[in-house]
């Protein structure tokens, strides 16, 4: 036996040396990036955005895979469950890699541990709109209606569990009141309604929101982020308006679990090369969606940035009422 232990040493540095190769020619065929969300959406744009830019980088294809289902959990999970060669990643959300997390008795993966961080690609601040004849014209009067109001009052979201709902709960944590849930399929049908007088307020991206801001069919009281959005530049924060207020959503990039660390570099640089694409940037900024600076792009940026997430939404999550099983 002891003369074995030196040929099993030889072998476990040949396959070593091996995946060290297989990681610094990669990629040698196209890669898969999975939308776990239906095409036409805010991250399948995203996604398309950058499509060609990052195949250029990589010397390869990118393929965009939308497999949809479970809030975003089933293309979610089959990441997860994929081959860590770098070959299949995804672009994920705080809705795929934070919230439905929270919200799942049961969940199907674990956002910290079952996946390799790539990169940060946008942050993307929540708009709050309200029907156009609700008699407020700031976030003061806003907070002040809501508050002699609330017990008649209803918002709407893009669905139980979604950052639009998560996002206006926190806001009704933040007044100190409970405002009725209406849930909608989506953002335009829950944008729809309040268009239509059928709710009283709604938070929502700045995306979805441009349209009917434009012409006046609803009203854009605050940005909820931290800064104002690029996309709605003349609409002041919650926190210029005297309201400490910061709810958002973001989208990233990631690997399955035991992607070599060769391979993660060369999705980061490829992707953020993407994201500084003039092209690119000047799409997104007119999306409302805010590209980190380079020192927010790094995989252990995003790796402590989800793990923080989990914790930062939890309460609010948890206020919702919402859950699945």
């Amino acid at each position: 036996m002891r003369h074995l232990w030196p040929i099993a040493a030889l072998l476990v540095a040949l396959v070593a040396g091996c995946g060290g190769a297989v990681a610094q020619d990669f990629p040698t065929r196209p890669v898969t990036v999975v939308v776990p969300f239906a095409a036409g959406g805010p991250i399948d744009l995203l996604a398309r955005l950058i499509q060609a830019p990052m195949a250029k980088a990589l010397g390869q294809p990118v393929v965009i895979e939308n497999v949809t289902g479970g809030g975003g959990m089933t293309g979610t999970n089959r990441v997860k469950m994929a081959t860590p060669d770098g070959y299949q990643i995804m672009i994920g959300s705080i809705g795929t890699h934070t919230l439905s997390p929270l919200l799942a008795k049961h969940p199907l993966y674990d956002p910290v541990k079952d996946f390799a961080p790539v990169i940060l690609a946008d942050e993307v601040p929540l708009v709050l709109l309200v029907r156009k004849d609700l008699p407020v014209k700031n976030l003061q009067e806003f907070v002040a209606y809501v508050k002699a109001n609330h017990a008649k009052m209803q918002f709407s979201s893009a669905g139980t569990g979604t950052s639009s709902h998560i996002g206006s709960v926190l806001l009704d944590q933040t007044i100190g009141v409970e405002v009725t849930h209406i849930p909608y399929r989506g953002g335009g049908p829950a944008l729809t309604d309040l268009i239509a007088g059928r709710v009283d307020f709604l938070c929502t991206y700045v995306s979805t929101a441009q349209p009917a801001v434009i012409t006046g069919q609803v009203r854009a009281l605050a940005i909820m982020g931290r800064e104002r959005s690029s996309g709605m530049p003349t609409v002041p924060t919650a926190t210029e308006q005297g309201v400490a207020l910061n709810a958002y959503t973001w989208n990233a990039v990631f690997a399955p679990k035991g992607t070599p660390a060769p391979v993660i570099a060369r999705l980061n640089a490829a992707v953020s090369k993407a994201l500084d694409d003039p092209t690119v940037r000047e799409r997104l900024a007119k999306l409302g969606l805010d590209i980190p600076a380079p020192a927010q792009r790094t995989p252990e940026y995003l790796g402590k940035y989800v793990a923080e997430e989990m914790v930062r939404w939890a309460p609010a999550v948890k206020a919702s009422g919402a859950g699945t099983q």
